[in-house]
């Protein structure tokens, strides 16, 4: 008997994070670059194709939504229409990431459904798990791959990177992703707090920042050009002049360069060897920080600036209230999770590593139990 469509659902971590002065429309332009982690939700999908759609989602955490509000239930049911197909759907998630943690979990779990829902119906895409001689009569329907991001935007804006997987460059909202040289494998610490971050207030409170240092839209936009620029050119993916849209272009006529160089082994040392770690940040820090001061000094036990075994990099993920850190050696990080278990009561805390984009789609569809 064929088993369902079971997909591993990875978190995701920003190395840095830059934020635009708010819009008219009220939405905010960002540069940042988004980095795939091992550790994982699973979601498991059943599905056949019917007369009608009818979809069902059963989540083991009672705050993730079991309806159209969950962003791998809107998934499912823009990527049926875009298809032309009605089908019978149900899916599962385990979770084992935080939810509303700033980790990417609810839209990780989107694209987890979405692989899952191409395996069951035979659709062959990217990390499906369908070969030529499967797909059969169920051919991907034409510009599939370009179509799959268009619907991953319009989930949600930091839905399109679990497309690429890796090391992922995101710009105008996040949305807009093209891949980057991975960086090398490196061992993770995340910090989980009980705190909650409102990322809603978060946005409020950086327009305020905004405002009371006239920070216009157009000193921003020249402000986030540079940073897409220098993203770029660390991760060895040199975009050239001419601003953020250029900046992007570039990246995206490079990726399948530097993708053939990656598959003899990742970049050594990125992080360290082009100092990027030195300047990048996460603008969310300047106004989360002083709401939730806890977090902040997480941050600094993270980094454990000075020591053996300090970490190379070490920030908020996202709004958080996640935080991480990146540690050359696996005792340098477990290290790090002493010091947390020790100093910081109801902080969860998980080692990890960093995925690389190859990984990534290799280890998506689950081949064994788990």
């Amino acid at each position: 008997m064929r088993m369902p469509a079971c997909v591993r659902s990875h978190a995701k971590v920003n190395l840095g994070l830059y934020i635009g002065a708010p819009c008219p429309d009220g939405f905010h332009s960002l540069v940042t670059v988004y980095q795939t982690l091992e550790i994982h939700d699973l979601v498991t999908v059943t599905a056949r194709r019917a007369p009608a759609t009818a979809l069902f989602l059963v989540a083991g955490d009672a705050r993730v939504p079991t309806d159209s509000r969950n962003t791998a239930w809107k998934m499912i049911s823009l990527a049926l229409k875009e298809m032309g197909v009605t089908a019978e759907v149900e899916i599962r998630i385990e979770k084992r990431l935080p939810v509303q943690g700033g980790l990417g979990a609810g839209s990780a779990n989107a694209v987890a459904a979405l692989v899952g829902l191409e395996a069951e119906l035979g659709i062959r895409g990217r990390g499906s798990g369908i070969s030529d001689q499967e797909q059969g009569a169920n051919p991907a329907p034409e510009n599939w791959s370009a179509r799959r991001l268009g619907i991953a935007a319009q989930v949600g804006s930091d839905v399109p990177l679990f497309l690429v997987g890796g090391t992922v460059l995101g710009l105008d909202h996040g949305q807009r992703v093209s891949p980057l040289p991975d960086i090398e494998p490196i061992w993770c610490v995340l910090a989980i707090p009980e705190t909650g971050v409102s990322t809603p207030q978060a946005f409020r409170d950086w327009d305020e920042l905004c405002a009371a240092e006239d920070l216009t839209p157009a000193a921003s936009a020249a402000k986030l050009n540079k940073l897409s620029r220098a993203y770029a050119e660390a991760f060895g993916a040199s975009t050239g002049g001419g601003g953020q849209e250029a900046g992007f272009s570039g990246v995206l006529a490079k990726r399948n360069q530097h993708c053939r160089e990656d598959r003899a082994g990742p970049r050594p040392s990125a992080l360290v060897r082009t100092g990027i770690t030195s300047w990048i940040q996460n603008d969310f820090e300047r106004v989360v920080f002083p709401q939730h001061p806890s977090l902040a000094e997480i941050k600094r036990v993270l980094a454990a600036d000075g020591a053996p075994e300090a970490a190379v990099y070490a920030s908020l993920s996202g709004s958080g209230s996640a935080l991480y850190g990146l540690y050359r050696t696996r005792g340098d990080a477990e290290a790090a999770q002493g010091r947390i278990r020790m100093q910081f009561r109801g902080v969860g805390v998980q080692l990890t590593r960093t995925l690389p984009r190859s990984e990534y789609w290799d280890r998506m569809i689950v081949k064994e139990s788990v």
